[in-house]
């Protein structure tokens, strides 16, 4: 079994969204993985996603209204085999608490899925209502990558 946990600053925006779409195409492979995801900063936890979060997904056939926000803790990096993080602030917050190289070896962009070595940065959408629909798109194509990556398969078509 795979457990891949994704992870932004509040998850409440970017990381919920990924956590969901990838769960609906474990869901459609009949892939027996597990996923999570969490925040660097416990400010919102306990908390839905964000409104706008849900509206999105829930447009785009995906519900995320049984997610709750969360902190990233240091077991998380027992617990889940890779993780994916939305940009490169949330790349060094997470590194930094990883106590071993094994530890932050688990940890990538979740970008670099799809432009690998561009080290590219899913913007945060929270300050902008209409960034949302382009934050689904650019961790739709990832997720897909994520499963065709996972499942060793070639010639890739997205």
């Amino acid at each position: 079994m795979k457990r891949i946990l994704f992870v932004c600053l509040g998850n409440i925006c970017r990381s919920p969204l990924a956590e969901g779409i990838l769960q609906a195409k474990i869901n459609a492979n009949n892939l027996d993985w597990e996923v999570d995801s969490a925040g660097t900063s416990g400010m919102h936890a306990g908390e839905l996603p964000d409104v706008r979060s849900i509206e999105i997904a829930k447009a785009r056939g995906v519900d995320i209204m049984n997610q709750r926000s969360r902190q990233f803790k240091k077991s998380d990096f027992f617990e889940f085999d890779f993780v994916y993080v939305m940009d490169k602030l949330n790349l060094n917050n997470v590194r930094s608490i990883a106590d071993t190289d094994e530890q932050r070896m688990k940890v990538d962009m979740i970008m670099e899925m799809v432009y690998p070595g561009e080290l590219k940065d899913v913007p945060d959408p929270y300050w902008d209502d209409d960034g949302f629909a382009g934050v689904y798109d650019m961790l739709d194509e990832a997720c897909e990558m994520i499963i065709h990556k996972h499942l060793n398969k070639e010639n890739i078509e997205i």
